[in-house]
């Protein structure tokens, strides 16, 4: 009998996917499917990428190219990620990645080793505890208090969870799947808990551009000493509409970005190089090229926020980021005599064709935890679309069916 490594067990997947797939069989079915699962986008990249991607590719950039990245998009990124953080980075803080989820897995691979414990949040990303687990780390979840605008980190729970094995803090500002948006209050103290534990910070930056407050931008970053320790995870895929495209960056500092390098050379040698030029054009001509998308989104949110408000006993807050929708379905799943998350989430794509993802997807519940939600990415589905979609879903939600 073939063995197999045995951490394979520990390695955890993103079954959001799952979710999709099971909508597609649906379809295939004959059936009508409003696509709420996926954090795709369903625009199209911005002309000008398209365009100098083109080109680069028969200026015959096809070739490999340095496994750091061409120097050309590491000092944009610098540049860019820098100014819009009030940070000063230059070419050897930044590596190129093939998206951005690479620089989770080699962060953890430089700085935690087996029985490191790693606080992460919870719900979040599912690939966090993943990677925790599959490389001999000890997750250890944070969670999260509803407020009345949204969501706020329980920093009483992280302080009790630390311990002398504790080692790194996983932070998503402006987060998957809640679109919790920290205050500078609570980046303020995480930063002191980094300091006072000597933590190394991952801050995912996933969704840092795609906000709708006119408010500025808010980073750990910004607080003393956590440039030294903390490491951004950058992608282009939400900013541009570039989900397939694969392409992203790890930023920190150079002692580490180094030795994360390392990981580039022995695993894709290096990130697809036409594409990289084009970037680097773009950022380089100082053009927005992806605000038209997020002017898009908010009339998207504005939409699902309209129609859902209108259930009663439905708890959802109005999000200032991401392109999610995380409310309370506990009183509406209760009124229609239903006690188990999966089997709501089934019923509802059965009997709407609406398809959304759940808390269960986004890291392993705790135990105590008593209120269901759901997640609804409108991202991927425009606004007829939503508006159809969620329709069916109100009046399902208000029969006597189930």
């Amino acid at each position: 009998m073939i063995k197999l490594n045995n951490q394979l067990e520990k390695l955890g997947t993103e079954t959001a996917f799952s979710v999709s797939a099971e909508a597609k069989v649906w379809k295939d079915k004959g059936h009508d499917i409003y696509p709420f699962h996926l954090g795709d986008l369903n625009f199209q990249t911005p002309l000008k990428i398209r365009e100098k991607t083109a080109f680069f590719m028969n200026k015959n950039k096809n070739g490999y190219c340095p496994s750091e990245g061409i120097p050309e998009l590491r000092k944009a990124l610098a540049k860019d990620v820098g100014e819009k953080r009030s940070v000063e980075y230059g070419l050897d803080n930044v590596i190129i990645q093939p998206g951005g989820k690479p620089t989770i897995w080699k962060f953890l691979a430089t700085v935690m080793n087996p029985g490191d414990e790693v606080l992460y949040p919870n719900p979040g990303y599912p690939i966090y505890e993943s990677q925790i687990n599959y490389q001999g780390g000890v997750a250890l979840p944070y969670r999260y208090n509803q407020t009345q605008n949204g969501f706020d980190i329980d920093l009483d729970y992280i302080i009790k969870s630390i311990s002398t094995k504790t080692k790194i803090l996983i932070l998503n500002n402006y987060q998957n799947p809640m679109s919790a948006s920290s205050s500078e209050e609570e980046l303020k103290e995480l930063s002191k808990l980094a300091i006072e534990h000597d933590l190394w910070v991952l801050s995912d930056d996933a969704y840092y551009e795609i906000r709708y407050s006119q408010d500025s931008p808010k980073s750990i970053l910004n607080f003393p000493g956590m440039k030294q320790r903390t490491v951004i995870l950058y992608t282009f895929s939400k900013k541009y509409a570039m989900t397939g495209w694969r392409i992203g960056a790890s930023i920190g500092p150079e002692s580490l970005i180094k030795h994360m390098a390392r990981f580039n050379i022995n695993d894709e040698s290096c990130t697809n190089h036409f594409i990289q030029h084009a970037l680097a054009s773009v950022l380089n001509d100082g053009n927005d090229y992806g605000d038209h998308i997020v002017k898009k989104l908010i009339k998207r949110r504005d939409l699902c926020l309209e129609k859902l408000n209108s259930i009663i006993d439905l708890d959802i807050s109005t999000p200032e980021s991401t392109f999610y929708l995380f409310p309370d379905v506990s009183k509406i799943m209760a009124k229609k005599g239903y006690y188990d998350l999966e089997k709501f989430r089934v019923d509802a794509l059965r009997n709407t064709g609406v398809s959304f993802c759940t808390r269960e997807h986004f890291g392993t519940p705790f135990l105590d935890e008593e209120k269901q939600y759901i997640r609804l990415a409108y991202s991927g589905i425009n606004r007829k679309e939503i508006s159809e979609g969620l329709d069916k879903f109100i009046n399902w939600i208000n029969s006597d069916d189930s």
